[in-house]
């Protein structure tokens, strides 16, 4: 073993060379070691030091860190990690059980309880393709919105949110802000599930509205239409209930249903608080000239991460 006690000390100049003191009171002390002196236990720098060793059993070292908080499987590389305090938030929401039947009038059923069917299949590769764009962008608000009403934008955020809830160890929630024709509590035979317009007023607090569908999937609901939503959107208290939200639950994905583009303005005005849109095109009735006009909402206030034909004609996917 090197013989380090001939070497300088470059603390010698922070310690009182006539204070010194053995600190375990027992272990020998040659006469070098004697004469350089020790750090006082009264000293600012003692002191300093004692704080910060009471403090270590809070440091990711001791016992108590064993359990880490989970992390965000979306997030940027680097991202931080949720603080614990917000997993007892999420386990705080009410569980629910929904009665989930076949969605829309022509009977689209939901993915979630076909898996070996191609719509099921479609979904979990959306699902692949927004997980890889959400991490590698670190986003995490994404609106779903069509062009026109009855594209199947609400079919699509619950059956991708769905799919996302599958994945384990995650955390996404999925809201029904189209207040002016609700459609993800009715799309899961949920009744009486409250008023999402309260809910952004900051009218009822988020235990009383959000609802858990499992381990991984939340929902903020709405039973009640309402056609001056777009003037809630506006409203600051909006953005700051759902930054709220997001801080408390730490979800790795939120899923908005919004109200067609072209129709009202809904989506306008909630574009600040997302990450990215999801447009939902009709094979039956969405035009080339309707795809460009959302474009032209979207310009310079939210990424398009991709347009999603449903109801496609046989033709259309001909090579």
């Amino acid at each position: 073993m090197n013989d380090m006690s001939s070497m300088p000390d470059p603390l010698d100049g922070l310690y009182e060379a006539e204070a010194w003191e053995d600190f375990d009171g027992m272990r020998p002390m040659s006469d070098q070691r004697k004469a350089r002196g020790r750090l006082p236990r009264d000293s600012d720098w003692a002191l300093r030091l004692r704080a910060i060793v009471s403090r270590s059993d809070a440091s990711v070292f001791s016992p108590a860190a064993a359990a880490m908080p989970r992390t965000n499987l979306f997030a940027a590389p680097g991202g931080s990690a949720a603080a614990p305090a917000r997993a007892e938030t999420w386990s705080g929401l009410q569980m629910i059980q929904p009665r989930a039947r076949a969605f829309g009038q022509d009977g689209a059923p939901l993915a979630h309880h076909d898996r070996d069917g191609p719509v099921s299949r479609a979904f979990d590769l959306l699902r692949t393709r927004l997980m890889h764009s959400l991490r590698q962008n670190g986003w995490s608000r994404i609106a779903i919105a069509a062009p026109t009403s009855g594209c199947g934008a609400t079919f699509t955020a619950v059956n991708l949110a769905m799919a996302l809830s599958r994945v384990p160890g995650s955390r996404s929630v999925l809201m029904d802000l189209n207040q002016r024709k609700p459609g993800v509590a009715d799309a899961l035979n949920l009744h009486g599930v409250g008023e999402m317009r309260r809910f952004l007023s900051g009218q009822v607090s988020l235990g009383q509205h959000i609802l858990r569908l499992s381990d991984t999937l939340a929902l903020g609901l709405n039973t009640a239409p309402f056609q001056n939503s777009a003037d809630i959107l506006h409203d600051r208290r909006t953005a700051d209930v759902l930054e709220h939200m997001h801080t408390a639950l730490a979800p790795d994905v939120v899923l908005y249903d919004l109200p067609a583009v072209l129709d009202f303005d809904d989506l306008g005005a909630f574009l600040p608080q997302v990450d990215g849109v999801l447009l939902i095109s009709d094979g039956t009735r969405t035009t080339a000239r309707h795809i460009e006009e959302c474009e032209r909402v979207l310009a310079g206030q939210a990424p398009l991460l991709g347009v999603i034909l449903n109801r496609a004609r046989p033709s259309s996917l001909r090579l």
